[in-house]
């Protein structure tokens, strides 16, 4: 098994007074956030979850042990990994990717100028953005640069290579019909 861990999950909010987690899911379909395998914290415990239901942008779940809503408040925050080797192959052609997998690409420009780097990747409910670090090359005095991840913004992407090709951030445009893909995930990856 591999020692590379992706973010499939987190418990983020106490759900009633009988001990139920909020899950912010990571995956494709939330519920399927138990169908990899033991899902662990960021120290490697065991999370054990038991789906009862779903809720906006994830599943409410129970965790063996935890009755009550104290001890629900208290899983608030845990990370829920999985080992990487366990999440399927993606079919080949590039039209989708793990998070994981972009995090840390080199950004260019169409020119072929380099622009950053891929701090992390974002759901916020709209489709899938991109989070670039410019690097100190007169880009602006922008910490971060957030692009749609969708093919007018983003035309090519070079795993092999680790690098992807941005259009100019202010010409990226909004295009959901041409998404990447793009398989859940924030700074840490997932499917």
């Amino acid at each position: 098994m591999s020692d590379e861990r992706l973010l499939l999950g987190e418990i983020v909010a106490a759900h009633g007074i009988r001990g139920l987690v909020k899950v912010r899911c990571y995956t494709e379909a939330p519920a399927d956030i138990v169908s990899y395998g033991p899902l662990r914290d960021g120290a490697g415990t065991v999370v054990n979850l038991s789906v009862r239901g779903p809720a906006k942008g994830g599943v409410l779940a129970a965790v063996p042990g935890v009755n009550d809503r104290n001890g629900a408040e208290a899983l608030k925050g845990t990370k829920l990994f999985v080992a990487r080797d366990v999440l399927p192959t993606l079919p080949s052609g590039g039209e989708e990717y793990y998070y994981a997998d972009l995090i840390g690409l080199t950004a260019e420009l169409v020119d072929g100028t380099a622009f950053g780097t891929v701090k992390a990747m974002h759901d916020f409910g709209a489709g899938d953005v991109l989070e670039l670090s410019p690097d100190s090359s007169g880009h602006g005095p922008r910490e971060t640069v957030m692009i749609p991840f969708n093919r007018q913004a983003v035309p090519a992407i070079d795993l092999a290579n680790r690098r992807l090709v941005i259009a100019t951030p202010d010409e990226g445009g909004d295009d959901d019909d041409n998404d990447h893909g793009g398989d859940g995930g924030d700074d840490n990856g997932g499917k």
